[in-house]
């Protein structure tokens, strides 16, 4: 069953503190273009650790666990953090390939965009070419060590303790309702026009369903390596990459049809790369149902090692169903772990 006080404790937490900060830049609003960017840029990178600190209270002073169950001190295999590093860049450049393909946005070596910014800040001097790829070696070797100090501010919330909470409710719910939390969390911002200049209220519901999706890989990083650094070394390459497609499309474009990863063109390498994970059955139940027995007792735990070996025999959560309501396993009537593939509660149980 879903441990209902600790969730509303950390969304309470979560978004009290970090929606007054989206919001700190429009006092600012009539101050200089140095410090409404100054004053923007601090205030909305402090509130990317507030899921961080609510999960933190939440798991530490409201479900009364130990700080080590929000995983930090796992990593799992090192080939998802390859997977981490490069997946985001692999995602921009698919959506800026699309983005000419559909004619949405047209493709500029003249590296206009970048050549006005230079301008604006009085670099005329300075070749954009030079600029360009400056950023291309930076985000590709350092982006994401430096994001990953915000990034994993956010993860802690969102994958660290929200997923395991929402897994209950089956991991295919959680990872998609996370996601959308962790969307409209930003709402702030959006609205604003962060990501969607000329849509803000549009962009706000397009942010939901980016987060939506995107937050399945970072799920699914999160569950194959049982810890949420995996899931923040991506989110740190993704915010590193983020803003490059501008540099390469002629200014101008809706960037709420094409362009960057959070519009609706970059939603279809985001669909492709779900889609692969589950062909090639990397997106199963088993990874969601490890993740919960290892937050067992230990009694629990071996048991639920026993009934993961025979769910994995039967290859599907229908084959779970018929299991427990055979009740082979009675222990698990009313854990979180038998939530997912039995939902009625009320069963015999072990627990106190």
């Amino acid at each position: 069953m879903i441990e209902r006080k600790p969730l509303i404790w950390f969304l309470a937490i979560a978004f009290l503190i970090s929606w007054p900060l989206f919001l700190l830049p429009l006092a600012f609003r009539n101050a200089g273009a140095i410090v409404q960017q100054t004053v923007a840029t601090t205030a909305w990178a402090l509130a990317m650790w507030a899921p961080g600190i609510a999960a933190i209270v939440a798991t530490v002073f409201v479900a009364k666990q130990g700080f080590r169950a929000l995983n930090l001190n796992r990593f799992g295999r090192f080939r998802f953090y390859l997977v981490a590093w490069f997946l985001p860049p692999a995602l921009v450049v698919a959506t800026i390939f699309l983005t000419v393909l559909f004619r949405a946005g047209t493709f500029d070596l003249n590296f206009t965009f970048m050549r006005q910014s230079l301008e604006a800040a009085g670099g005329q001097a300075t070749p954009p070419e030079a600029v360009v790829a400056a950023q291309i070696i930076a985000a590709l070797l350092i982006g994401p060590l430096f994001n990953i100090v915000f990034a994993l501010g956010e993860e802690l919330g969102w994958r660290g303790f929200l997923l395991p909470k929402l897994l209950p409710l089956g991991p295919w719910k959680a990872m998609l309702i996370s996601g959308a939390i962790w969307g409209l969390w930003h709402a702030p911002a959006i609205l604003q026009g962060h990501n969607y200049p000329d849509h803000p209220v549009l962009g706000v519901f397009l942010m939901v369903v980016f987060c939506a999706l995107l937050g399945v890989i970072f799920s699914w990083l999160y569950l194959e390596t049982k810890s949420v650094w995996a899931p923040a070394l991506a989110h740190g390459s993704l915010n590193a990459w983020g803003n490059l497609p501008l540099a390469f499309l002629l200014p101008g474009f809706d960037m709420a049809l094409g362009g960057t990863l959070t519009s609706l063109i970059g939603w279809v390498p985001l669909i492709f790369v779900i889609s692969l994970l589950f062909l090639i059955k990397r997106l199963q139940v088993k990874s969601a149902l490890s993740a919960i027995i290892k937050s067992m007792s230990p009694t629990l735990h071996r048991q639920g090692q026993s009934f993961l070996r025979q769910l994995r025999q039967g290859s599907h959560l229908a084959a779970a169903r018929r299991r427990c309501r055979l009740s082979p396993f009675p222990f698990l009537a009313q854990s979180s772990f038998c939530a997912i593939c039995w939902p009625e509660p009320g069963r015999r149980t072990l627990l106190p």
